[in-house]
């Protein structure tokens, strides 16, 4: 997954200033296509990081690619709801990073859709044993 394709775009599109990202997250929130691209290339090193973080080396061999397509897609949905006014307690505005807003969901979507893969190929591997069983009884 850490192939020289990604690690090009990676060093291409280098990280922004807060202020420059939320201006290209409002920019997004108000239907800019090139804005919302723009902010996925920008953190596909970040999204790279925390699955390469959070998963075994044989696990990333087999789903890398496939997590890498399905948290852009998280990816998307977050710059949505992305927050630019948000403000503490005593009403303070108090912008937070982009990234801190959302390495706990791509972490999460990474163990769960892992999960639900892991739980698919040992239902897969049941049914196999059960149709061997089948089949020695049929055979006898």
């Amino acid at each position: 997954m850490r192939g020289s394709r990604y690690q090009a775009l990676i060093q291409h599109y280098s990280p922004l200033s807060l202020a420059e990202k939320r201006r290209l997250i409002a920019s997004a929130q108000h239907g800019s296509e090139a804005s919302i691209q723009e902010l996925i290339l920008r953190h596909i090193g970040f999204v790279s990081f925390r699955i390469h973080r959070r998963v075994f080396p044989h696990l990333l061999r087999r789903f890398g690619e496939e997590l890498l397509a399905e948290t852009i897609l998280v990816l998307y949905a977050k710059i949505q709801t992305y927050d630019l006014d948000y403000r503490d307690k005593t009403g303070r505005l108090k912008p937070v990073k982009f990234v801190s807003y959302i390495w706990k969901r791509i972490d999460g979507h990474i163990l769960d859709a892992l999960k639900q893969e892991l739980e698919h190929d040992d239902k897969f591997m049941r049914g196999l044993g059960d149709l061997e069983d089948a089949g020695s009884r049929f055979l006898g």
